[in-house]
C-alpha cells in the first residue's frame, strides 16, 4: 500500500533528512525566492483532516518555491516509525524547533510528554511567529487531574482559559458551526481586511469542511476570512440560508500578540485547512502569505503555489490514512521541479 501511496502522489522513496523520522526541505533555486534560508518548522499529528498530507505539501512549496527551509515532522509509531496520526502521545523532532523561525502547527488532542512539550512551549513563548491550522485550536488535551507543568495548555484550561488555542490563536474548540460532512465553506475577505497582506492574491477559496464556531476574537486580530456555510459538498454549492450566515463566522484571522520583550509576535489561524481543503489555489497562497507576514517578509504579489508533485489529498475523516507510510516517503528527489 505505501509504494502505491508513493506513486499516486508523485513521491519518491528516498532519504529525507539525517533523521528517517523526519523530512527536511532545503531552500530551492528561485530567483525570486524571499525566504532567505528562514527555518519553518511544520508538526503534524491530527487523527482526521490528514496534516500528515496537507504539511509536506506545504513544506515542499514554502523550500522549493520560496527559498524557506523547511522541516516536517509527524505523529508516529514509536516502534516502527511508520506515521501514525492515532498516536497522540509521539511526534519525534521537537527539539529542532530550538533553531526555526517559524511554527506551523496542525495537530489535534495531543497530550506530549514534558521534555517535547517544552519544546513548543519554549518557542510559542520566544515570541517567534505561529501558524496555526484547523485543529491547532484544540492542539494539545490533558487530563482533569494532570499533574504536567503544561496542563493548563489544554483547550478546555480553566486557570489559562481555553488554553493554548485561545490565549495564543485566539480561539479554542466550541463547536461545528455548518453540518460536519453535508456542509462545506466558501471563505470571503471582508472588504475592511482586502489591504491585508495576507490575503494579497486570494480571492477563490472554498473547501469542503465545515465552519467551526467561533465566540469572539481577541482585540486587534483581523479577520482574514469569513466562512460562508454552504448547503452541499461542491465548489457551487449556495449559501445556506438563515442566521448561520448572519453574521458569518470567521475562519481565517490574523493577531499581533505583545510580548514583554521586542516586537509583537505575528500569529495567524485559519480552520479552514484540511488536506482536502488545500486543494484550493488560494487558500495554499493566504499560508504562504502567512509565512512571509509571520516573519515580517515582504510578501510577493502573487504567491507561486503551484505543488511540487501531484497533490492527490484524501477526503478526512477517521482512520483511513495510510497505515504503513513513513516520513521518507514524503522526501523529494533532486529531478522534482524547483
Amino acid at each position: 500500500m505505501r509504494v502505491l501511496f508513493c506513486v499516486a502522489l508523485g513521491l519518491l522513496p528516498l532519504q529525507a533528512s539525517d533523521d528517517p523520522r523526519w523530512v527536511v526541505y532545503e531552500p530551492g533555486e528561485v530567483e525570486e525566492a524571499g525566504g532567505g534560508g528562514r527555518h519553518i518548522v511544520l508538526v503534524s499529528g491530527d487523527e482526521e483532516y490528514r496534516s500528515e498530507e496537507a504539511l509536506p505539501m506545504l513544506g515542499q512549496i514554502l523550500a522549493r518555491r520560496h527559498g524557506f527551509r523547511c522541516t516536517v515532522l509527524f505523529a508516529q509509531n514509536p516502534e516502527t516509525g511508520v506515521i501514525d496520526p492515532d498516536n497522540q502521545a509521539h511526534i519525534p523532532g521537537l527539539a529542532v524547533l530550538g533553531d526555526a523561525d517559524m511554527l506551523v502547527l496542525f495537530t489535534r488532542f495531543r497530550r506530549l510528554p514534558d521534555a517535547d512539550m517544552k519544546h513548543i512551549v519554549d518557542f510559542v513563548e520566544s515570541g517567534k511567529p505561529v501558524l496555526g491550522l484547523r485543529t491547532a485550536t484544540h492542539a494539545f488535551n490533558y487530563e482533569a487531574d494532570s499533574k504536567s507543568p503544561y496542563a493548563h495548555w489544554s483547550f478546555r484550561s480553566k486557570s489559562w482559559p481555553g488554553g493554548f488555542g485561545r490565549q495564543i490563536l485566539g480561539e479554542t474548540w466550541i463547536r461545528h458551526h455548518g453540518h460536519h460532512g453535508r456542509e462545506s465553506t466558501r471563505g470571503l475577505v471582508p472588504e475592511k481586511s482586502r489591504a491585508h497582506p495576507v490575503v494579497r492574491g486570494v480571492e477563490d477559496v472554498w473547501g469542503p469542511t465545515d465552519v467551526y464556531g467561533v465566540t469572539e476574537l481577541p482585540e486587534g486580530a483581523t479577520v482574514l476570512l469569513n466562512g460562508s456555510v454552504r448547503a452541499g459538498m461542491t465548489h457551487d454549492a449556495p449559501a445556506v440560508d438563515g442566521p448561520r450566515n448572519a453574521p458569518m463566522h470567521p475562519v481565517a484571522w490574523a493577531r499581533e500578540l505583545p510580548r514583554e520583550a521586542g516586537s509583537p509576535q505575528r500569529i495567524v489561524c485559519s480552520t479552514i485547512a484540511a488536506a482536502i481543503d488545500l486543494a484550493s489555489e488560494d487558500l495554499r497562497r493566504l499560508m504562504v502569505n502567512a509565512c512571509y507576514w509571520g516573519l515580517r517578509l515582504p510578501v510577493p504579489e502573487g504567491a507561486d503555489v503551484r505543488p511540487l508533485t501531484p497533490y492527490k489529498p484524501t477526503m478526512y475523516g477517521f482512520g483511513g490514512y495510510v497505515r504503513d507510510m513513513r516520513p521518507v516517503d514524503h522526501a523529494l528527489s533532486p529531478e522534482d521541479p524547483r
